[in-house]
C-alpha cells in the first residue's frame, strides 16, 4: 500500500515567541485526528519549531563544524529534538496509533545539506507490518560541512519519493500557501490550487526567511516540495492549528488550504 506523509510543521506544535514551549492541546488534538483518519499507511514527520530552531541558530549548526564550541551545541540541538519528538510520541501512543519514532541523525547522512545516504531498512519493515514511522527535523552529520541541519521538509519529501507516497499533507500554521506572509500583510492572498508551473511562479514572490528559521520557512518547504509535485505526487497545505484540517485533508475532505498538482 503507497503511503501518505503527513508533514507536521513546528510551528504548529510549539509556541514560536518562545522557547522549548510545546503546544501540547495541538499535539494531542492532531493525535486524534490522526487516530480518527485510520489510514493504513502513513509516515509521520515533524519540525522544531521552538525547540531545534533557537539552539540550531545559536551555535549555527546550519553552517557546518567550525568551532569546538559548537559540538555542544549539536549534541543539545538533537536532544531538545528528541524532547520534542517524545512529547508528540506520548500522544501518538495514548491515541493507540502503533506509532515507532526513527532518529534521523542515526540513519541519515547528508553531503551539503542534502541527504546522501539513508539506512531505511527500519522504516520499510515498519511501513510492511502496519506501524507509523515517525520521524523529525534533526542535528545530522554532513559529509562536507561535519555537521548539519536537516529538516522534517526535505525528509518528508524524500520519504515521499522513495516510498511512492500518494501525497503529502503539509501542517503549518498559516491557512495554506500565500503570495505573501499574512502575519505581516493582512491583504496577502491565499492560493487555493496550484499546478507546477504556478508554484513556481509563486515561489519567486516569497521572501526568504528569517535567520532564526534555521530551515528555511516557507520558502524553503517549496523548495522541497517541488521535487514531489514534478514527480506526480499531490501535496496539501493546511492549518494544523485549526481544529480539523488536518483530519480532512487525511481523509480526502474539501479540502482548506492549498492544494498542488502537477497539472
Amino acid at each position: 500500500m503507497k503511503p501518505i506523509v503527513l508533514k507536521i510543521g513546528g510551528s504548529a506544535i510549539t509556541d514560536k515567541d518562545g522557547e522549548l514551549s510545546a503546544r501540547t492541546e495541538v499535539i494531542n488534538r492532531l493525535a486524534e485526528e490522526i487516530a480518527l483518519a485510520r489510514i493504513g499507511s502513513l509516515i509521520i514527520v515533524h519540525g522544531g519549531g521552538s525547540f531545534g530552531h533557537p539552539t540550531a541558530s545559536k551555535y549555527a549548526i546550519r553552517d557546518g563544524l567550525k568551532a569546538e564550541s559548537q559540538k555542544v551545541g549539536f549534541a543539545e540541538t538533537h536532544h531538545v529534538m528528541t524532547v520534542l519528538n517524545g512529547l508528540v510520541m506520548d500522544s501518538l501512543v495514548w491515541h493507540n496509533i502503533p506509532a515507532v519514532s526513527i532518529t534521523p541523525s542515526s540513519c541519515i547522512v547528508t553531503k551539503a545539506g542534502r541527504i546522501k545516504s539513508f539506512d531505511d531498512t527500519a522504516t520499510k519493515m515498519l511501513l510492511n507490518m502496519g506501524f507509523t514511522p515517525v520521524l523529525y527535523g534533526d542535528a545530522t552529520l554532513d559529509e562536507d560541512l561535519g555537521f548539519t541541519i536537516l529538516s522534517g521538509d526535505q525528509i518528508a519529501t524524500y520519504l515521499a519519493l522513495k516510498f511512492n507516497a500518494t501525497r503529502i499533507v503539509f501542517g503549518v500554521d498559516t491557512d495554506g500557501l500565500f503570495d505573501s506572509d499574512p502575519e505581516k500583510n493582512k491583504n496577502a492572498k491565499l492560493y487555493r490550487h496550484l499546478t507546477l508551473r504556478e508554484l513556481k511562479e509563486a515561489q519567486e514572490k516569497l521572501k526568504p526567511p528569517t535567520k532564526l528559521d534555521v530551515t528555511g520557512g516557507m520558502y524553503g518547504k517549496v523548495n522541497e516540495l517541488i521535487p514531489a509535485v514534478e514527480q506526480g505526487i499531490q501535496v496539501e497545505i493546511v492549518n494544523a492549528s485549526k481544529p480539523s484540517r488536518v483530519y480532512k485533508a487525511l481523509t480526502g475532505e474539501k479540502l482548506e488550504g492549498t492544494l498542488i498538482e502537477k497539472e
